[in-house]
């Protein structure tokens, strides 16, 4: 058992970002944000207790799900992320969280698996460590999975500049609701601001060249709130 006694299991610093998964993202920060002492440790989604990350082990007990992770960290270590909110604001940060999650997430996903040049230049290395005979077949497989679960979504049912269109609705109304504030809920950050960070994030990171990070780019307050963010969460890496 890790030294603090409570492990992250994470995939690793990848595409520019200190995590390529913005769930990932989103439970260090919130553990950052309870002011819980953990260890990190390397998994894969295969080996994960639902078959994907993150999970945690907190003194023996498993957890899997980022929003099940906050809920377990809230309830066990009688902390609350979004202190400070009425149940209107706890009811829009819920919102955002399902925007991020269930839409725009899904949209970055599409640019970054299936679109070719971006797969081979990232997603594509997942495979590097397979024996050499077998790469091209995983790779292969790894692309088909993901494009199934994206039209079983329904946003991978529609051609890349509709999916581009989607998306970019969606950062647009998160440029508004995040407006001139810091963060969304106002001064200062709450659960929610682990979410956006992680996704939007992940949609401007340099290393990939899509759509969705210049509809992003050209919002300069959502470019500013994810440098903030990084800063403030991850100053090593930022």
């Amino acid at each position: 058992m890790s030294s603090s006694s409570l492990t992250l299991y994470a995939t690793s610093a990848a595409f520019g970002l200190p995590d390529s998964s913005p769930f990932v993202i989103k439970t260090e920060v919130q553990l950052q944000m309870a002011g819980l002492a953990y260890d990190r440790a390397s998994a894969i989604p295969p080996h994960a207790p639902n078959g994907k990350l993150p999970f945690i082990n907190d003194h023996d007990e498993v957890v899997s799900d980022s929003t099940f992770i906050r809920a377990h960290v809230e309830r066990k270590y009688a902390v609350d992320l979004d202190a400070g909110l009425d149940a209107r604001q706890r009811a829009q940060a819920w919102a955002i969280e399902r925007l991020l999650e269930d839409h725009l997430y899904f949209a970055m996903v599409w640019f970054r698996w299936i679109d070719p040049e971006n797969f081979a230049k990232g997603p594509a290395h997942f495979a590097d460590g397979a024996p050499e005979a077998d790469r091209e077949q995983l790779r292969k497989d790894l692309q088909a999975r993901k494009a199934v679960e994206l039209r079983a979504q329904g946003l991978g049912r529609h051609a890349p500049a509709q999916i581009a269109a989607l998306g970019e609705r969606s950062i647009d109304a998160l440029a508004q609701l995040l407006g001139d504030q810091p963060y969304f809920m106002g001064e200062s950050p709450h659960g929610v601001d682990a979410t956006a960070f992680g996704v939007l994030a992940c949609v401007i990171t340099p290393f990939f060249d899509t759509p969705l990070r210049r509809a992003a780019e050209a919002r300069p307050n959502l470019v500013a709130y994810v440098a903030r963010m990084m800063q403030r969460y991850y100053p090593a890496h930022a």
